[in-house]
């Protein structure tokens, strides 16, 4: 009896579960440091849909070309996708991920920063490093050039700046430079930029 009832009710229960073409939610988890996995993404209805790729699903955020891997959960994304045949899970043609929005600074925060003593006004120390080549930079995050690949990183509002031992204003962080950024990352999982270092000490020209 059981087996006639799991007959009747499995095409309504794929009916409830497989996305449709085209569909934008939240990113839930996602395989990493694969070629071929799965990830899951939430709708706006709560709804819970699952998506195959492969090396040939285009992933992007910013115009930038990325991998699933870099893709964290929490993302806002826009799957394209097309039927697998004897499968619910679709197959991940394209995924487009927004940027993420920081949240806004209050006047309180301001208040907050500038009651704290002077020993807290230094950058967090960061459990993180990253040397490379600052392939694109905006006022809310730098995208750098690393041997491992491209790696994007937010700008905190009291993100440290040095040139040359010396602190400058983060004007002074151009294209093109090489750079030292030690960093971590905050409650989203996002990495954080504490220092962003450069100079002669990082030219391997001189010694």
């Amino acid at each position: 009896m059981r087996t006639i009832w799991l007959f009747v009710l499995a095409p309504f229960l794929a009916g409830a579960q497989v996305p449709p073409p085209r569909m934008a939610g939240v990113l839930l988890e996602r395989d990493a440091h694969v070629v071929y996995g799965q990830f899951s993404l939430r709708a706006a209805d709560y709804q819970v849909y699952r998506y195959r790729f492969d090396g040939n699903t285009a992933v992007e955020r910013d115009a930038m070309a990325i991998d699933v891997g870099r893709l964290n959960p929490g993302d806002k994304v826009e799957v394209d996708s097309d039927a697998v045949a004897g499968s619910l899970l679709r197959y991940a043609r394209a995924i487009r991920a927004a940027t993420p929005v920081l949240p806004p600074r209050t006047a309180g925060d301001a208040r907050l920063r500038s009651a704290r003593p002077a020993v807290e006004t230094t950058s967090p120390t960061g459990t993180l490093t990253f040397a490379g080549v600052v392939s694109r930079l905006t006022t809310q995050r730098l995208i750098l050039r690393t041997r491992g690949g491209d790696q994007t990183i937010l700008i905190r509002q009291d993100t440290h700046y040095v040139d040359n031992g010396d602190t400058v204003e983060a004007a002074g962080l151009q294209p093109n430079m090489r750079v030292f950024v030690r960093a971590g990352k905050n409650l989203y999982e996002e990495v954080e930029a504490y220092q962003v270092i450069w100079g002669q000490i990082l030219d391997p020209k001189h010694p």
